[in-house]
């Protein structure tokens, strides 16, 4: 008999914890799987870029994003239009479209437009049948110069602000920012704003 006011003994220890462990002694091989169905389908699509059709470049929802620039799902109607391609190309030829996006200001559309035309610049298309070359179609000699573009083609890239340096003047040093802030927090409560 267990004496003082102690915890009662009651250990479960018949449970068969080993039969429960998840091991992950497999995860070498399923990366190598991987790495073969990728180049695999990469041998598929070509000479298709491996990462899909190109995104536009749209901006993060709502205050705590909107700032940063992603790829989005696919480009507006009016971009298309704006760089005169028809919207039933486009996907044959890799750009990818969606229909409900919406231009919500002018300087997305521009940068939109200026990536689909650098992307029309640099495309080659190759024919449906080798014979048979259509009007659009690249010539021989860019057929066999190209390559395979692995990974994402045109990445969304993040310029970084540059920061400007200057000296520290008298006025800078003995400005007390802290009494500006304190006397306009003021003189707008006296004036009604708050």
């Amino acid at each position: 008999m267990t004496k003082h006011n102690n915890v009662v003994p009651n250990g479960h220890f018949k449970k068969h914890w080993q039969n429960y462990v998840k091991t992950w002694f497999n995860q070498p091989a399923r990366k190598t799987c991987r790495r073969i169905a990728r180049q695999k389908r990469a041998v598929k699509i070509f000479p298709h870029p491996t990462a899909g059709p190109l995104r536009p470049l749209v901006h993060g929802q709502t205050l705590k994003y909107n700032m940063k620039v992603r790829a989005g799902r696919g480009f507006s109607l009016e971009e298309l239009k704006a760089a005169g391609i028809p919207k039933k190309l486009a996907p044959t030829i890799g750009i990818s479209v969606d229909h409900r996006q919406k231009n919500r200001s002018l300087e997305s559309l521009k940068a939109n437009v200026q990536r689909l035309k650098t992307y029309k610049a640099k495309l080659v298309v190759f024919p449906r049948r080798a014979r048979k070359a259509k009007a659009g179609d690249s010539t021989p000699e860019e057929l066999a110069t190209t390559t395979q573009v692995e990974g994402q083609y045109m990445p969304v890239v993040l310029e970084k602000p540059t920061v400007e340096l200057v000296k520290i003047t008298y006025e800078m040093k003995s400005f007390k920012a802290y009494n500006k802030l304190r006397v306009e927090c003021t003189n707008e409560r006296h004036v009604g704003g708050c």
